[in-house]
This record gives structure tokens, sequence and C-alpha cells, in this order.
């Protein structure tokens, strides 16, 4: 989005291509009697950003530029102890002389630390929420985007459901539709396959019957996802929190370890600008540490 201009460096420096969300059209609206009203409210997404491949592009982009032997995948850390040691699930230890824990903190909170973490730093850690981490996304992918022959953007919000929330997320190579789910993460548990049909079968309500027969479907819980949310996430957030660093999340001078995230950042958290700022800290940390 506009005015988050750490974003905007990265994808620049590293020379990813940017375009705008598709926003032209009307917008539709369903109500809770099943009537589609067209062109009622405002193109939601309008004036942002896509980064071409997605943001997983991003990621990739910046693992290039580290040597291959110093990053390791699927290795879970089960244990972490003050003296900078983590112990995995293969029962391997290792010893760092710093360790960033760059996960949300209530999922932080869960790991079994030696010694104990202090009570003011559980609960501060406990206390913040994770952005989006109850939400759930689906995505409908098509041959091409037909909506916009009939003069539709793409936007669509329902107070029906399953998706309350619709936008156009198509590339130059077809077209596709994402939705947020407006059905709370303890009445979706589990229920993946119903899910992903009345997902369908509401573009086909809202879009018409071409949206009937995507090409592919995808669909993430993040709320079911162990390390993005814990049960206390399954609650939905009512507002975006005051994010930030508490006092009692202050790293020690000799500490070996600094918790980090996009919700602990000194601005915009929760968001993607907001993980960069984070970073920044981090890495000032890390950088500031006396030598080994």
């Amino acid at each position: 989005w506009p005015g988050q201009p750490r974003m905007a460096a990265l994808v620049q420096e590293l020379g990813l291509e940017v375009f705008p969300q598709f926003a032209d059209g009307i917008q539709l609206f369903e109500t809770a009697q099943g009537a589609v009203i067209r062109d009622r409210g405002f193109a939601s997404m309008q004036g942002s950003l896509r980064v071409r491949g997605g943001m997983g592009a991003i990621v990739r982009a910046l693992a290039a530029h580290l040597p291959e032997d110093c990053v390791e995948t699927g290795r879970v850390v089960r244990s972490v102890s003050a003296g900078g040691t983590l112990g995995f699930a293969d029962d391997d230890q290792q010893t760092f002389d710093r360790i960033v824990l760059a996960v949300p903190p209530r999922v932080a909170a869960a790991l079994p630390f030696t010694p104990e973490l202090p009570k003011p730093v559980q609960s501060a850690l406990h206390s913040i929420p994770t952005w989006m981490a109850g939400h759930a996304k689906f995505v409908a992918v098509y041959d091409s985007p037909f909506w916009r022959e009939d003069g539709l953007s793409g936007d669509a919000s329902s107070q029906i459901g399953p998706l309350a929330e619709i936008h156009d997320a198509s590339a130059d190579t077809g077209g596709a539709l994402f939705g947020f789910l407006g059905v709370p993460a303890t009445m979706r548990a589990g229920q993946r396959d119903a899910v992903i049909a009345a997902s369908v079968a509401q573009l086909e309500r809202m879009f018409g019957p071409r949206a009937a027969s995507p090409v592919r479907v995808y669909y993430t819980d993040w709320a079911d996802e162990a390390l993005t949310a814990v049960l206390a996430d399954r609650t939905p957030l009512t507002h975006h929190p005051a994010y930030g660093r508490p006092a009692d999340l202050m790293p020690a001078r000799d500490s070996s370890f600094l918790f980090t995230s996009s919700e602990l950042a000194p601005d915009m958290g929760g968001y993607l600008e907001g993980a960069l700022a984070a970073a920044e800290e981090a890495a000032s940390w890390v950088l500031a540490a006396p030598a080994p």
C-alpha cells in the first residue's frame, strides 16, 4: 500500500515487478436475503499494488542472497535455553551466539524455555494477538477474468458467505478471485471440503455460472497452522491492535535471544511493512552484540 516505504524499497532492490490491484468496474453486494446488488459500496483494494509472482517471490529473492549452507528448513525448534541452545524435534541440539525467534509472540510463548521465562514475559507474549491468525483465505482460479466482461471489478461482499470479502486476484496468464472467510474459526474447523464447496457455490451465485467451474482452488486456514496460531487466536479480533514491543519484552544486555515479529514492530505492526521494521530492529540487535 502507499505509505509503506520499506516494502516499496525492498521490491525495487530485489528487481521485482509490481502492478496495480485491479479494481475497475462494479462491486457486488449480497444481502442477508440472498439478493445480489450491483454497485453498492466502493473498491476497497483500489490503490494497492501486487507483486508479480506473489509475496512468495519476495521470500525467494531474499533467500537467493543467502549461502545455501547456512539455511536449514524443516527443522522444528522444540526448546530454547538461556545459553543460546536450541533443541530440535529430531533430538539434535545446536548452540548459537544470538537467536532471533521470528515467530508470533503467542507461538514463541508455547516453546519450553530453560530456565522458564519470567511470568511478566510470559504474560506479555500471551497477550499479543497475531494479526490475521484466526482468518482463512480461499482462491478460485479460472482460465480468464470473465467477470470483467460484465463490467465487474471482482470486488464483492456478502452478508451470507461463507466469503465475507472478495477481490480480483488475476495475473496475466488467467483469472482468479480470492476471498476471506467470514465463518468463525471454531465453526470451519475440520470442514475444509464443505467450505470449498460452499465458497464455489457463492461465487456462482454472485458472479454467474462461469464461476462454478474453477480450474483450481486453494484454501488455507491460518487458525490451523501450528506455526502461526494458537487456540486463543481462534477468537476473531474486532479491531487492529496497537502493536509494539512491551517493556517486558525488551532484551537484556546479556540475553542470547530476541523475540521479534510484525506484531512487535516499532511501527506498522501486523503488516508486511511492520515485518520489515521488526527485521531492521532484530538486525541492529545482532550487529550490536559483543564479539564472541
